[in-house]
């Protein structure tokens, strides 16, 4: 009684370009995504796997956990390192939970980044 009728307008034309310029957000975001993100991240897993393989006998290691001890037997068939932290304390450890390795006769530091 108090409306009238509504008709739909044809569509005008589409921009030229209009469909590829409307994507190039999105592979930006991607593009930055990359190199903040996930390019740094794999680079740091790689070096810590190489770290990680490259655990010899002797060398001193410090755990996630915070403990450091030197390594006395490194089994390379398993994913397992045995660690002394003391006189007559030995520690099995996997060798992806090691965050850092020092090499035979480098002196363990404290941490000064605080």
């Amino acid at each position: 009684m108090f409306s009238s009728p509504v008709y739909a307008q044809a569509a005008g034309a589409a921009p030229a370009g209009g469909g590829l310029l409307d994507f190039l957000p999105i592979v930006l975001i991607v593009v930055v995504f990359w190199f903040l993100i996930i390019r740094p991240q794999s680079k740091k897993m790689k070096e810590h796997k190489e770290m990680v393989g490259n655990v010899r006998r002797g060398d001193t290691v410090v755990t996630n956990g915070g403990l450091v001890g030197k390594v006395a037997k490194v089994k390379e068939d398993s994913n397992e390192i045995e660690i002394d932290l003391a006189e007559g304390v030995r520690v099995k450890v996997i060798k992806t939970m090691l965050s850092d390795v020092r090499v035979k006769g480098e002196p363990v530091k404290a941490d000064d980044s605080k």
